[in-house]
């Protein structure tokens, strides 16, 4: 591999190094057994919901038997014994929460972007000459300590821009016994122009990779052979991102993703039921979701102008349906909101399938100062719903999101009191 040594930075090139946690759900849970996650089998799972649950994560070890990730229990094969565990989202986080004080012995926060909790990005490019050391140098002294401190282990990507360092992470670093690796432009090009499958780029997902091959186009070098303005006719301003890529080239900075700011704003939450619901029990759902939203919209101090609704069906056997639609008022009341979605849910809904996924967003979010009124509002009523609503928000954070519960959540099909217990949908041990 070439070294970071022999690459000079000037003003205009800096050094990336993008850091990934190996199999981490499942190499903590090795650490905190005392394991090696490069000689045990183990997968994350939460294996009471049968064995149609997905692994959240697998050990290096089952990587290596030819496990693929994120697989199902029951496709496991048979002859393989392996540990179960069952996910602990607050270890991981405070496990990622350790190792990004790692992180903060050597280098200041403004130089790192956290990407997922297992992944970050550092602009490594003033320390090097600070600590004396190339880049691999000073990555694999903090993979180093992550290994000492917290028993997990990692791969490395370098890269002169922060894409070609996600790219020599998840493509280089596996060419390598170091799992270390490394590129710039000419280096991309030399080594992964005719590269396939396309989809193992940051970036291009399948759809996008269909389309492309529609061009016949199936690797990044052929987007170059490509002319212009055939892909922006097909992909749109998305074609200007696809044609930097093909070369190497990354204009965005960890500064840049540190001072954006989304020009709109909204709230969301998805639910994927734990079993499937019928349309009135979807319903029950639906409402308390609604609620849950509505209370985050007033503890954040906004009020929104438009409401979607999202619902997925069992096993996909039918198209998913919802919609959206603009109130005649931006508010953050659960009894002027829940109206608009329900009326959304009823209209759009098929009542004879059988549900498993609910998703709903609020939007055009706006200072809650700017809420309005018309004719028919109580003001009365809705001042006294909304003192009822603040005074439950703070009981729950000063003792628990279960402290105070509503008689539809102990509705049989109610999900609110056990979701109160998970971190992403999973066991928040």
């Amino acid at each position: 591999m070439e070294r970071i040594a022999e690459q000079k930075p000037n003003n205009r090139q800096r050094t990336y190094i993008c850091i990934d946690m190996k199999c981490f759900f499942a190499s903590v849970e090795c650490a905190e057994r005392g394991l090696n996650p490069f000689e045990t089998n183990l997968v994350v799972a939460d294996d009471s919901r049968g064995g149609g649950t997905i692994c959240l994560a697998i050990s290096p070890k089952m990587k290596a038997l030819g496990v693929k990730n994120r697989c199902r229990l029951y496709e496991i094969p048979k002859f393989i014994d392996y540990q179960i565990a069952r996910p602990r989202m607050q270890k991981y986080i405070d496990y990622a929460a350790d190792i990004y004080e790692i992180y903060l012995r050597y280098i200041s926060p403004e130089d790192i972007h956290v990407y997922s909790i297992d992944e970050s990005f550092i602009d490594a490019t003033d320390y090097l000459r600070i600590y004396h050391k190339t880049a691999e140098e000073f990555a694999n002294m903090l993979v180093d300590l992550i290994a000492k401190e917290k028993g997990i282990p990692a791969t490395v990507g370098i890269g002169s821009n922060l894409y070609l360092a996600k790219i020599a992470l998840d493509i280089m670093a596996k060419r390598t016994p170091s799992h270390v690796g490394y590129l710039n432009e000419e280096l991309f090009k030399k080594q992964l122009w005719t590269h396939k499958p396309i989809t193992d780029f940051w970036g291009i997902a399948k759809g996008t990779a269909n389309r492309l091959m529609h061009m016949g186009v199936t690797d990044m070098q052929g987007i170059t052979q490509v002319p212009e303005q055939t892909l922006y006719k097909e992909f749109g301003v998305n074609a200007e991102l696809l044609i930097d890529h093909a070369y190497g080239r990354e204009t965005c900075t960890i500064k840049d993703i540190k001072n954006y700011k989304s020009k709109s704003k909204s709230l969301s939450n998805s639910q994927i039921l734990f079993s499937d619901y019928d349309y009135e029990g979807a319903k029950l759902v639906l409402g308390e979701m609604a609620l849950l939203l509505c209370q985050s919209l007033m503890k954040k101090g906004y009020i929104a102008t438009t409401v979607w609704l999202g619902i997925g069906y069992s096993k996909n056997v039918i198209p998913s349906t919802g919609g959206s639609v603009k109130m005649s008022r931006a508010t953050n009341l659960y009894s002027v909101i829940s109206k608009y979605l329900f009326e959304v849910y009823e209209r759009t809904t098929v009542k004879d399938a059988k549900i498993r996924k609910i998703s709903i967003s609020y939007s055009g979010l706006a200072d809650k100062s700017c809420e309005g009124y018309d004719l028919f509002t109580d003001l009365r009523a809705e001042e006294k719903e909304r003192a009822l609503e603040y005074t439950v928000i703070s009981i729950k954070d000063k003792f628990g999101k279960n402290a105070v519960i509503r008689g539809i959540d102990l509705d049989a099909r109610a999900t609110t009191i056990e979701r109160n217990k998970l971190i992403g949908g999973h066991n928040g041990e």
